[in-house]
């Protein structure tokens, strides 16, 4: 009895050195993160008092009343035969602009992905094969540049030049005005990076549902500040949007080749490429609105109402464990490791600032998991005491006054600051039963980071060790149904004012009208004398 007494007295005494070592790394991953909140709230009060009276906020008409310029839309396609025709079956059919056309990267040893897409292209003349030298998987920049090489190979044949180049993957669903935002801003920005958002999904999911809690915030407050703060933004490898003058000068800097090769995140990279080159990025959230039908809380009938819409890419991520262990390892070597290799560290101090925390995850992904060890034998020793009222009694790891007790309390209120900004961010996007789950998926969302992060340095490791290159990993992919996709598709309103039947103003008169009339909009908008029969029955076929 006497021995075990020692051994658990000799572990409590490592296990406190370890706490302390753990609490100075919360506190100063806290202070950074709180670092970024304070920017992020900062910010967002001088344009409230400064920026918002001053300027109006863009219009919607605005958008759709610029004349469009061409469009390529480079997506690479490994492995992608259960999603890659409804993708693009549903982008044909919802995107809001016309002058676009489709590049669609595959490989000569993937038939069944080949087989899908030529079956898209014998419907839409959009839409293009381009197949990779190389049989599959090589990696995703190498399939980027062969796209892009069939782009320029399209342009000799057609005479058109591309103006805008977007990156997009197989699983994603784009809003009908994504387009529309690039359109607007390129060429006067050479790189446009959209949010990107995760596809709600059931409470019970929490594999799936992390994604939901740090893309919120990540893309409601971090990229925010990284503009504000670097004047440059990663690129997300979807949504994001690139000007002919980008490539362009990527090509000329790289050998002629666009995309890095040597990295498994070639968005990431590409993006810090292009504030080397002295090019102009931007981030934007533009917020419009969207009619739904719903039913009014007491009398339960259904009616048309407003509500905000972000103009994003919604995707499925992974619901599997492993599949979602992968991925996010895939994303720790190529954001973390071999962005330390390629990248280094310079370009000013902030630019170092926003590598630096890019890669602290290597050590806080770690440390994260040791705290929760921690907390747990914590919990073991107080119930070993309360159970065993008589037994020895082990000195407390966290004696009340000390040094390390002061530590815990400042870094419990940074960890009340994070759980707070998380809720918020993922009630912002989402609704407050997802910004309430959120909290327990923090925890759940931290082992899986941890075994990523580990899977990723014994990959990193295993390349240094052997020369071989990490090859493109990649995740099985699912596309929403149909059902699900309805809930994504526009209302009556919205495809009215897109083929300029209507304007947004005769479209809020008609809600009005609606709200007391209850009748259907489309009935109310032919009453007001807003649209003819012909006009509404074109917008509802392409409903």
């Amino acid at each position: 009895m006497t021995e075990f007494s020692d051994l658990i007295a000799i572990a409590l005494v490592c296990t406190k050195i370890v706490l302390i070592g753990v609490s100075v790394i919360f506190l100063l991953s806290g202070l950074d993160d709180l670092f970024i909140d304070a920017c992020y709230l900062l910010r967002a009060a001088w344009r409230r008092v400064a920026v918002t009276p001053r300027y109006a906020p863009l219009a919607e008409q605005k958008l759709l009343d610029k004349p469009e310029q061409p469009v390529a839309i480079m997506l690479p396609a490994w492995d992608e035969s259960a999603v890659i025709r409804p993708m693009l079956m549903n982008t044909l059919r919802t995107l809001a602009y016309g002058n676009y056309h489709v590049f669609v990267g595959t490989y000569p040893n993937d038939k069944d992905t080949q087989r899908e897409v030529d079956e898209v292209c014998a419907i839409s003349d959009r839409v293009h094969k381009v197949v990779t030298a190389d049989p599959g998987p090589t990696c995703k920049a190498d399939c980027l540049n062969w796209i892009y090489s069939g782009i320029r190979n399209y342009e000799r044949e057609s005479g058109i030049e591309f103006q805008i180049f977007v990156m997009q993957d197989c699983e994603d669903v784009i809003h009908p005005l994504c387009y529309r935002i690039f359109n607007w801003l390129i060429p006067r920005k050479d790189m446009v990076q959209l949010p990107v958002l995760s596809l709600a999904r059931k409470w019970y999911e929490f594999t799936a549902s992390h994604y939901i809690d740090e893309f919120a915030q990540l893309h409601n407050k971090d990229m925010v500040v990284r503009e504000a703060i670097n004047r440059s933004v990663p690129a997300a490898g979807v949504g994001v949007a690139f000007s002919r003058r980008a490539l362009q000068t990527a090509a000329k800097e790289n050998n002629g080749q666009v995309f890095s090769v040597n990295s498994l995140t070639e968005d990431y990279d590409f993006g810090f490429r292009l504030k080397e080159y002295g090019l102009k990025q931007v981030f934007v959230r533009f917020w419009t609105t969207r009619t739904v039908r719903r039913k009014h809380w007491l009398t339960r009938r259904e009616r048309d109402v407003s509500v905000p819409d972000l103009v994003c890419i919604r995707e499925y991520f992974p619901s599997d464990f492993h599949a979602s262990i992968r991925q996010k390892s895939r994303w720790v070597v190529g954001i973390a490791l071999q962005g330390w290799e390629h990248l280094g560290w310079h370009g000013g101090l902030a630019n170092c600032y926003m590598l630096y925390r890019d890669r602290k995850a290597l050590l806080t992904n770690l440390v994260n998991l040791i705290g929760y060890v921690i907390a747990l034998a914590i919990i073991a020793l107080a119930v070993w005491n309360w159970l065993d009222p008589e037994a020895y009694r082990y000195p407390s790891l966290i004696e009340p006054g000390g040094m390390l007790w002061y530590l815990m309390i400042a870094n419990g209120v940074l960890f009340g600051v994070r759980i707070a900004l998380r809720v918020w961010c993922t009630t912002r996007f989402y609704d407050p039963v997802q910004g309430l789950l959120s909290v327990p998926r923090m925890v759940w969302g931290n082992l899986i980071n941890f075994f990523a992060t580990a899977r990723a340095i014994k990959l990193y490791v295993r390349y240094l060790r052997t020369g071989k290159k990490i090859g493109w990993d990649k995740t099985q992919h699912v596309y929403p149904s149909d059902e699900e996709l309805s809930t994504q598709r526009r209302r009556i309103g919205e495809l009215l004012i897109e083929r300029r039947m209507i304007n947004p103003q005769q479209l809020a008169q008609a809600l009005d009208d609606q709200q007391r009339s209850q009748e259907r909009l489309g009935e109310v908008l032919k009453r007001m004398g807003y649209v003819g029969e012909n006009q509404l029955a074109q917008a509802l076929s392409a409903q």
